[in-house]
């Protein structure tokens, strides 16, 4: 059963409408990109000083809506027509129109990536409340994404609002039982917590973070626990490639850490797509 929304997919009016609404979350992404680990960081600072008994340090209101759009370098206001997804990028030719200093490439390519990845989803679905479902999930996942990539933090906002939202979409849907949804969660979860601990135990250092077990866990509740194995695979595979290439060609940095959140939602995008085809395929190539 479908609520409020009921659109066609598949007809050109509508994921042109999908293309443009991206493009303009994708902009609010890079705000969330951009301001979410601040405002986690000065609440742990606020939570220590109040455990230590100390008056927290004062700070300008910061949010996702305060302060407004600025230079980082001039702290000139953005002005709205100055803050037009991609189109104003283009126009300022990647430069502050105050001071000149140069916009990177990053915030357009995630309002183009959104924009797309909007696109295709409502292309194939149409406009439905299912469609906006799997929406919040891109978003979701686009911002902790960049935040792990940048940060190597998941927040558990963003893990534990993805895990609910996959429960719960079972339950409206019947896309998956809801029992495999609960055992993909839990699967998801204690699978990375087991390999955190045994390799913490044979080489007494921390592998990965526990952002990772809970990211899993939330994939394991969208699409159960026996695509599971295919995550895991892809993410590893991905891991593996880009870490190769990153050391290669980053050799003065090798040993570095790597946040392995990023390869986990290529994984678990990987397997939502194709998981039961490539499950299908495997097994079937075992079985002959």
């Amino acid at each position: 059963m479908e609520i409020v929304f009921d659109y066609p997919a598949q007809t050109w009016w509508v994921t042109v409408f999908g293309l443009l609404l991206g493009l303009v979350v994708g902009s609010f992404l890079n705000v969330v990109i951009g301001r979410f680990p601040v405002m986690m960081q000065r609440q742990w600072q606020r939570e220590c000083a109040e455990v230590n008994g100390i008056e927290p340090e004062q700070h300008e209101p910061f949010n996702l809506a305060k302060p407004n759009s600025h230079c980082p370098k001039c702290q000139a206001p953005i002005k709205w027509y100055d803050n037009i997804p991609v189109v104003s990028w283009l126009v300022l030719k990647a430069k502050c129109r105050s001071c000149g200093t140069k916009i990177s490439a990053r915030y357009p390519a995630i309002e183009l990536l959104t924009g797309i990845i909007f696109a295709l989803v409502v292309w194939n679905l149409g406009f439905t409340f299912t469609t906006f479902v799997y929406l919040f999930l891109a978003c979701l996942l686009i911002s902790m994404f960049f935040i792990d990539a940048d940060h190597m933090l998941l927040p558990d906002q963003m893990t534990y609002l993805m895990l609910w939202t996959g429960l719960g979409f079972a339950i409206y849907s019947g896309h998956i039982p809801l029992k495999d949804a609960v055992i993909g969660a839990m699967a998801g979860y204690l699978a990375l917590w087991s390999v955190y601990w045994g390799f913490k135990l044979l080489t007494g250092k921390e592998g990965m973070g526990y952002g990772d077990f809970k990211l899993l866990a939330a994939f394991g509740a969208w699409h159960g626990y026996q695509l599971l194995p295919v995550t895991i695979i892809a993410a590893a595979a991905s891991g593996a490639i880009i870490g190769i290439a990153w050391q290669t060609i980053n050799r003065n940095k090798q040993g570095q850490p790597i946040p392995f959140g990023p390869f986990l939602i290529c994984g678990g995008v990987v397997a939502m797509l194709w998981g039961e085809s490539l499950l299908t395929g495997y097994l079937n190539w075992v079985a002959h």
